[in-house]
């Protein structure tokens, strides 16, 4: 599975490398002195970002489904990615200069802030009721995106909004897309501790009588998650969907022991968003359609192809 998931994303990646508004042929892209130009500068950068963001979205999904333990919840459209892009833009507000780690900052810390209030609002929910948490997660991600869009519109600032909110890879140059290895190694710090992220999907008690720290362990999911989440923000937009459906699907075939599935999450988050970074790019060439939009659609499909797989099961 992983072997074939491997040479799935290796043959994209080579696709994503070919494909772009230049007549420039792969071979080309390696033997040209204007191609290696071209593929440094903008496409290989690209392809990157694509894959780093699955790594980190579909990653802090599935971390954050252990943390809330329900399956319907992702950071993108549970406060998180609206928390972070407040983050930017009171950081832009206030500090127009800021260089881009101070804005990196602000993010990260209005996103732990919004995840930390989710917390807080699901804890007391009964477990009797999964579909609450999806519901009070999505109302309260609604609540912080209505705080976002009143603060852009008091500061004139509308037409950044769409930048942080609609996630997009078109701009990604080489330069602007490394603070995406930040979200790499703080993704990377979650598969250390996954065995301990395991322990509380059996409940806090559970995990106590074990020996957890539960606390300890959930701070420190709760901050790669924030960490992941502003980088994506700051870097790309808000892409939504990936956090949500890939984990439920990788847990189908892989269960519900983070150790293995981790890997298969992040490999076929990959493969989701470098596939619709493609099929954007194609679809309406030479214009592009936003990955968050191609991935919205893709998602959304399989998620109900998954739910209707499951209906037809039980």
């Amino acid at each position: 599975m992983r072997l074939a998931g491997a040479a799935l994303l290796s043959g994209l990646w080579l696709l994503s490398l070919a494909i772009g508004a230049a007549d420039q042929s792969l071979a080309d892209l390696f033997l040209t002195p204007e191609g290696r130009a071209l593929m440094l500068e903008s496409r290989l950068p690209r392809t990157v970002a694509a894959v780093l963001a699955g790594v980190g979205l579909a990653m802090s999904g599935q971390v954050m489904q252990v943390l809330a333990r329900n399956r319907f919840i992702e950071p993108m459209t549970a406060g998180a990615g609206q928390s972070a892009a407040l983050g930017v833009l009171l950081c832009t507000l206030v500090l127009p200069g800021a260089a881009i780690g101070v804005k990196m900052a602000a993010a990260a810390l209005c996103a732990l802030a919004g995840s930390l209030g989710l917390m807080a609002l699901i804890r007391p929910l009964p477990p009797t009721q999964p579909l609450l948490v999806p519901l009070v997660a999505l109302v309260y991600g609604g609540v912080i995106g209505a705080v976002v869009t009143f603060v852009a519109y008091q500061g004139n600032m509308m037409q950044f909004l769409g930048t942080w909110l609609t996630g997009e890879l078109s701009g990604v140059l080489r330069g602007r897309y490394e603070l995406l290895w930040i979200g790499a190694v703080a993704s990377g710090a979650t598969y250390l501790i996954a065995d301990r992220l395991s322990l509380l999907s059996l409940g806090e008690d559970a995990a106590r009588a074990l020996g957890l720290n539960v606390g300890l362990v959930t701070a420190a999911a709760v901050a790669a998650i924030s960490v992941v989440t502003a980088m994506i923000v700051v870097t790309l937009g808000a892409i939504p969907f990936v956090g949500l459906v890939v984990p439920n699907l990788v847990a189908r075939l892989a269960g519900d022991n983070l150790r293995r599935a981790l890997p298969l999450t992040a490999l076929a988050g990959a493969i989701l968003v470098l596939a619709a970074d493609i099929l954007g790019r194609v679809i309406r060439a030479p214009y592009e359609v936003p990955v968050a939009t191609t991935i919205a659609v893709i998602g959304a499909t399989a998620f109900v192809v998954m739910l209707n797989r499951g209906r037809t099961r039980a």
